[in-house]
């Protein structure tokens, strides 16, 4: 029998991993978003259904891990023991660590760091667009580039 605070447990590690919200993660699974809900709170026992959906969609997650604690996450090829170790330092909350003075800069918004940047920015760009009139015969339109945080620049040149 599957121990459902551990189950509920080990399913939050694989939330964390994948970096979901438990509705991202029931769109993601094919479940309905109560339905996890109502696992995560403890109220419903995971079915087969849904644990054999998140072994489909996620790959990483090895059946005797999700179902007793016994294998790896994500699978990888250690032996057992180590990654049971592992395991239990994953759960066990982790202590802040302090922020050393060496990496954070003093005034993060100082007018040469920013001058450099830009002036960093500029040469880039100025390479980009080099290189892409030399390999394109045609005219360019416009250069766009996407940024992880979901922003954009579009750059026309001239």
């Amino acid at each position: 029998m599957v121990n459902t605070e551990d189950f509920i447990k080990r399913l939050e590690i694989i939330l964390d991993y994948y970096s979901l919200n438990a509705s991202g993660f029931a769109d993601k699974i094919g479940v309905q978003r109560s339905s996890l809900s109502h696992l995560l709170s403890g109220r419903n026992k995971p079915s087969l259904d849904f644990i054999l959906k998140i072994l489909d969609v996620f790959p990483d997650v090895d059946l005797y891990w999700i179902l007793n604690g016994k294998g790896s996450f994500p699978k990888n090829n250690e032996p057992i023991q180590n990654q049971e170790k592992k395991l239990d330092e994953v759960i066990k909350p982790n202590a802040p660590t302090p922020i050393q003075e060496s990496i954070a800069p003093q005034n993060l918004f100082s007018e040469e760091k920013n001058q450099d940047d830009k002036n960093s920015f500029v040469s880039k760009n100025k390479n980009i667009q080099n290189a892409v009139n030399e390999s394109i015969s045609g005219e360019v339109e416009k250069i766009v580039f996407f940024y992880k945080n979901g922003t954009f620049k579009v750059f026309t040149p001239n």
